[in-house]
């Protein structure tokens, strides 16, 4: 199995979204335009929804393996984590 070399870039994202929701929460309690806050809302949640899905796509691709030499039972194992994480996606 891979290590996760894109687990740095995903926290740098989560620190920005979560910078950027702080923000927002600002604009909310300094009375700014409706228009303006769920704009700005939408794209912290843009933003979320990247890093889970490249979260996700991670774990996939380095902590499932499925090999030749398997029995069924680990097979369908993997197969049953593989479920489990795509439903995040």
């Amino acid at each position: 199995m891979n290590a996760h070399t894109c687990h740095p870039e995903i926290v740098t994202r989560l620190k920005r979204a979560a910078g950027h929701l702080n923000k927002v929460i600002a604009m909310i309690e300094a009375g700014e335009a409706c228009e303006k806050v769920a704009q700005q809302l939408q794209a912290v949640t843009n933003a979320l929804s990247t890093a889970k899905r490249q979260y996700v796509t991670d774990h996939i691709d380095n902590c499932l393996d499925v090999q030749e030499d398997m029995t069924m039972r680990e097979v369908t194992e993997q197969l049953k984590a593989l479920k489990s994480m795509a439903k995040y996606l």
